[in-house]
């Protein structure tokens, strides 16, 4: 039978000769994995080995198993991983709509279609009729949502958070995360988050693994 979720096999991230990480676990679906670690242990780049994107030096071994299918050699736009960074990252010269068009998959065609999936996306957040907004004109709040929501468009099969609530003062960071937690919860996707907060840690239940220098 086919294991769903996020599965990292015997997976080893090198610089060089040196290795910095090395995990042998399981996200199964709808549940958080929290990773913590002092900064320089390899948090975001257990996360850039998992999205393809490790950067020169650096390389992967074992396997990475996303709904029983093996991406470690899949291109990132083939892995169907989400990642979700501190900063929003919104582009400045498209609206809330048009950023969120931009996470649409080819599939869904029509200007009508796509239209209709923005405002679905937008309701879904508390942000009905914010389409035709500037991102500049958005709270900190305001912000977290749209990006969550571009990357959800995508259909991701996985979702990753690098620092993603750190930004946020206390309240908003509250209120972001458990809005988060629960998208995923509904898409019943495996959720992996590095963090340096314990708060985070916490509110996400689920397990911790704690990376220590090598």
């Amino acid at each position: 039978m086919t294991q769903t979720g996020l599965r990292l096999e015997n997976l080893r991230i090198l610089r060089r000769s040196q290795q910095l990480v090395a995990l042998d676990t399981h996200v199964a679906p709808g549940a958080v994995l929290t990773v913590m670690g002092a900064s320089g242990v390899g948090k975001s780049t257990l996360l850039a080995a998992i999205t393809g994107t490790l950067p020169t030096g650096f390389r992967a071994e074992g396997r990475i198993i996303l709904n029983g299918e093996d991406i470690s050699r899949k291109a990132p736009e083939h892995r169907h991983v989400g990642i979700l960074f501190q900063e929003e990252l919104l582009f400045p010269h498209l609206s809330v709509g048009g950023n969120l068009a931009f996470g649409l998959p080819p599939r869904i065609r029509g200007r009508a279609a796509r239209r209709a999936k923005i405002e679905e996306a937008l309701d879904d957040v508390g942000l009905a009729g914010f389409a035709a907004r500037d991102p500049a004109t958005l709270s900190g709040g305001q912000k977290a949502r749209v990006a969550l929501m571009r990357m959800l468009l995508s259909e991701p099969k996985a979702l990753l958070l690098d620092e993603a609530f750190a930004g946020l003062d206390a309240a908003l960071r509250a209120q972001v995360r458990q809005l988060v937690f629960d998208r995923a919860r509904a898409r019943a996707l495996p959720v992996l988050m590095v963090t340096h907060d314990a708060a985070d840690a916490q509110a996400a239940g689920g397990r911790l693994i704690v990376l220590e220098p090598r």
